[in-house]
This record gives structure tokens, C-alpha cells and sequence, in this order.
């Protein structure tokens, strides 16, 4: 496979490197303190394009390749994950699930606001006893005829009080199991729904986090996705591609964790020299560089895959268990190679090292991958 880029991935991917180091980066230590949504971030963002990369012109969005949106994700990460994983979920998840399978009205309503980041949106699956397992889903959406009744509680929902929109996976005919479950767009300030309090996570501290609950809220029947039953096949579809946003956000922590160790070995003197004249730490490097090189291909391979219509399911699975597997033991290293400065925050790899953990925990945990790519090379 030739990953040889073009102009104009080269373009996105310096476009989105200039935004991170003038935009994302100043402030980004103090929005991890205190928790701060990068609101007015999220809209310069949206001018940019970066809130609908792979939308159809035709509804705002920019038109570009899976493997467009994984360069910008990658240096988006390398500064603010925090940021980039609202850009992942209202890309991968919400603005492809409805552009893939949404009515032409829902695309017109709904899309083309969240493509040019008018609004941004929410993917609600996980629940407090249904995470990557949505077939155990308890919010129920009971058929009234002409709309649903929605009853329960999703959590761990990113842009979960800043969103419009909320894509809400839900059960309407529980003896019908997976084939039994719907998908509903939700509009924030319909009755009964209610954002319950933001988390106080170890990373990507600046995104929001909240549960989200639902009392008797009347979802207009014209607002479910597909088919009636079609939800848990929407839902599987969607975390799919969902899988190469992660990866590439856990390819540019990586990386990011990288660049700063290196940088930084090449000016930390001990020993009356550059620490990275020392073989310990130049090992260290070498050996992140060359997982972050295999990762980047299996992400770049995912990508491909997706753009070229071939199904990607194991390459995605793949490309988020090594991405996030390098992210984790790359941020780690990276602060060994600060030593003591790495333990605190003006260094930024401490930060990196927090983030880098859930990326082996959202969109199903490096356990679930192990299941999808088991099954894809035993199934044969």
C-alpha cells in the first residue's frame, strides 16, 4: 500500500498542525485544570472545517477522505486531545451515521449545522450496565404510534452539554434482543431530558463529559434512523468507523509524547552531555519512534480501507489496539525521559500520559477489540 500523501493531504495536515500550535496549545494546560470546554476553539474549528471533513459539500461539510481526517486528527491530538475527541465523535459518529443513514429531511435539519460546526453533536450508547455491549441496552423507546416514549440513562456521553443533537441508541421490542433496538435523534430542550453533572476524569479533562437522562421525553417518530430494529446495526456500523478517530487521536498522543521527549533529550544535559547521547535513552527512542511508525500504518490502512469502500471492521479493530496500546506505553516513556519534569504539568507529557489511558477504553475497550479481531480471522 502506497501512503504516499497528496497536496492536498499535506495541506490538511500542516492546516491542522498551524491550528493546534497557535490555537489549541496556549491555554491548553489551564483548560485541563479546570475542566473548560474550548468553546469559542470548537467554533474557529467549524470555520476551518474540521467539524464536518468527510460531509458531502452538498450539506456543508468539506468532502474530503477518511484518510484526510485522520491526518488533522493526529496533529489536533498531538497538542489537545481534549479537543480532538470532540472533533472525532461529531465526525465519525454522529455527522457519518446521519449522512450514511439519515432521511434526506433529517440531513437537511440536522447535518448540515453539525458539518459547519454551527452545533455539534453526541453519540449516546454507553450506559451504566451497557458499555461496549449494546445489546444490553435499558433505555427503552416505547412505539405511541406516531413518536416514542424514551425512558433512561446514558452516560459517559462526549459533548454531552455543549451538543444539540444527540444520536440516542434505545430499546423499543425488548423480545426481539439486538433486532429489537432503535436509533432517535434527540434535540437538547425537549421535555423530560436532562444533563446530569460533568465527570471528573483522569483525561481529556477539557472535553465534556456528562450522563445524560430521559423521563418520558416524545421523540417525534420521523426523528428515528432507518428502519424500526435497524438500531444496533447503526450503532455497530457507526463505532466501526468510530475505531479510526480513536486510533488516529491515540497515534497523534503518541506522537505528540514523542516529539517532546526527543526534543527535550536533545537539550537535558547529565553526565557532561546531552541525555540523548546516553544509550538508555536513546533505545527509549528508537523504540517509540518505530511503534509509532507501525501504528501510523495500521491507521493509515484503516483509513484506506474505509475510503475505499472494502470492509474495515478488522483494520479498525487492529489500527485502535496498537494505536492505543503505543499511546499509553509511548506517554509513559516519554515522561521517564523527562525524568522529574515529567511529573509536572509545564511539560505537557504528564497530561499526554493521562489522556493517552482512555483511548484504551472508549469505543470499546482493547478487550472488545481482541473479540473483533479474533472473530474476523477465525470466522473463515
Amino acid at each position: 500500500m502506497d501512503f504516499t500523501l497528496s497536496e492536498e493531504q499535506l495541506m490538511i495536515k500542516q492546516a491542522a498542525k498551524d491550528f493546534a500550535q497557535s490555537e489549541l496549545l496556549p491555554g491548553v494546560i489551564e483548560r485541563d485544570e479546570t475542566q473548560t470546554f474550548p468553546n469559542e476553539l470548537v467554533q474557529k474549528m467549524g470555520q476551518l472545517g474540521f467539524l464536518g471533513m468527510m460531509v458531502n459539500e452538498k450539506y456543508g461539510g468539506s468532502g474530503l477522505d477518511t484518510l484526510s481526517y485522520v491526518l488533522a486528527m493526529e496533529e489536533l491530538s498531538k497538542v489537545d486531545a481534549s479537543a480532538s475527541v470532540m472533533v472525532s465523535v461529531n465526525n465519525s459518529l454522529v455527522c457519518w451515521g446521519l449522512e450514511t443513514y439519515g432521511t434526506e429531511a433529517q440531513k437537511e435539519k440536522y447535518l448540515t449545522r453539525l458539518a459547519s460546526g454551527e452545533i455539534i453533536g453526541a453519540f449516546c450508547l454507553s450506559e451504566p450496565e451497557a458499555g461496549s455491549d449494546a445489546t444490553s441496552q435499558k433505555t427503552t423507546a416505547i412505539d405511541k404510534g406516531d413518536h416514542y416514549i424514551l425512558n433512561g440513562t446514558k452516560n459517559w456521553i462526549t459533548n454531552g452539554k455543549r451538543a444539540e443533537v444527540y444520536l440516542v441508541i434505545a430499546q423499543t421490542h425488548v423480545e426481539k434482543g439486538h433486532h429489537g433496538i432503535n436509533a432517535l435523534i434527540v434535540e437538547k430542550g425537549m421535555e423530560g431530558f436532562e444533563i446530569g453533572p460533568k465527570e471528573n476524569k483522569l483525561g481529556i479533562r477539557g472535553s465534556d463529559t456528562h450522563s445524560l437522562l430521559f423521563n418520558d421525553v416524545k421523540v417525534p417518530k420521523e426523528n428515528r434512523i432507518g428502519e424500526d430494529g435497524f438500531g444496533f446495526k447503526f450503532a455497530m456500523k457507526t463505532l466501526a468507523g468510530g475505531r479510526i478517530g480513536i486510533a488516529a487521536q491515540a497515534l497523534g498522543i503518541a506522537a505528540g509524547a514523542y516529539e517532546l521527549a526527543l526534543q527535550y533529550s536533545k537539550q537535558r544535559k547529565a553526565f557532561g552531555t546531552e541525555i540523548s547521547n546516553h544509550q538508555a535513552i536513546a533505545f527509549k527512542l528508537a523504540d517509540m519512534h518505530t511503534k509509532i511508525q507501525a501504528a501510523r500504518y495500521l491507521v493509515y490502512q484503516a483509513a484506506c480501507d474505509k475510503d475505499a469502500k472494502k470492509d474495515y471492521t478488522l483494520s479498525g479493530a487492529m489500527a485502535k489496539l496498537y494505536a492505543s496500546e503505543v499511546a499509553m506505553e509511548t506517554a509513559i516513556e516519554a515522561v521517564q525521559v523527562h525524568g522529574g519534569n515529567g511529573y509536572v504539568k509545564d511539560y505537557h507529557v504528564e497530561r499526554l500520559m493521562r489522556d493517552a489511558k482512555i483511548t484504551q477504553i472508549y469505543e470499546g475497550t482493547s478487550e472488545i477489540q481482541k473479540i473483533v479481531i479474533s472473530r474476523s480471522i477465525l470466522k473463515d
